[in-house]
């Protein structure tokens, strides 16, 4: 494995009964230190990549390093903490009580419990039985649970699932608190807005393959200088000149030309000194909605 990887897998694949493959041919690089989004749409293969790198369930074949070690081994688990699907706890114990019980198992310090408890704004709800949790306290209190150990690796799947828009906006800057350091974080995700805020680096699933991974600026295909001048000809001429011609493309009557926005000032006088038109010259980008929409045929967030 790499020395910059804590995952890394090479042609993990699996398969369920005769025909179905959940994921085939995965190659997944996660940096140590990085918070990486593991994008795709419902039923691409997430969760169920998640699950072998945590031990639950083996591959069809293909390998995987997790932390140093072979998922599900006890050198790997003692350096990870995961919540993968929902979190579940001993509805009739308090979530100080259940943190407790799994610290036990965990070997884990149970003076932990109370930092933790801070650490996941669950302190003033500790004593209430976990039955009496709303969706998003049971999150925080499965986070708390796979913080246990201190990991190296954390690994969350869908973690705001079920919350309500300012439930998903508190839990998305509780990850960005847990994600500072040396710790990495494994995110997976069918939500955008959330990869983008949050993650380092992105890895995108569509029908159990990785189509595409990088950080989100390398997905998106850098910078660019959006461009309406006429005549449209000339214009291209010189944009081509400019930038190449494999960096000019024409949609619209407006020019996207992969060039650094700093040069803005230099190609509008360029243009205008040729005589040409410039009705409109902004800085752009395809959003990530547009790549994922490329990547997987399906919309985002979907």
């Amino acid at each position: 494995m790499s020395s910059t990887n804590i995952v890394e897998t090479r042609g993990l694949t699996k398969r369920y009964g005769s025909g179905v493959v959940a994921v085939q041919d995965l190659n997944l690089n996660v940096h140590r230190g990085e918070v990486y989004g593991f994008l795709g749409p419902n039923g691409a293969g997430k969760t169920t990549t998640l699950r072998m790198l945590v031990g639950l369930i083996r591959p069809t074949s293909g390998r995987a390093t997790v932390v140093d070690g072979t998922p599900g081994s006890a050198q790997s688990l003692r350096r990870v903490g995961a919540m993968v699907e929902s979190p579940a706890f001993w509805p009739y114990l308090s979530g100080r009580d259940n943190l407790r019980v799994l610290a036990r198992y965990c070997g884990a310090p149970e003076k932990r419990v109370k930092s933790l408890l801070d650490e996941v704004d669950l302190s003033q709800r500790a004593r209430e039985q976990f039955a009496n949790y709303s969706t998003g306290m049971k999150q925080r209190l499965g986070l708390a649970a796979a913080l246990l150990k201190d990991p190296d690796l954390l690994i969350l799947d869908e973690p705001t699932n079920g919350l309500d828009p300012q439930g998903m906006a508190d839990f998305r800057e509780l990850i960005k608190r847990i994600g500072q350091g040396a710790r990495t974080v494994l995110l997976s995700s069918h939500l955008l807005g959330e990869v983008e805020q949050i993650c380092t680096r992105v890895g995108v699933i569509a029908k159990g393959r990785l189509v595409a991974e990088g950080s989100i600026d390398e997905l998106r295909g850098g910078s660019r200088l959006l461009i309406r001048a006429t005549p449209s000809d000339r214009a291209r001429a010189l944009l081509e000149q400019e930038a190449g011609a494999e960096n000019v493309a024409l949609a619209d009557g407006v020019f996207s030309v992969k060039l650094d926005p700093d040069k803005a000032g230099a190609v509008n006088r360029h243009l205008v000194e040729a005589g040409l038109e410039v009705t409109e010259l902004r800085a752009g980008e395809r959003s990530l909605e547009d790549v994922f929409m490329e990547l997987t045929g399906t919309e985002g967030g979907l």
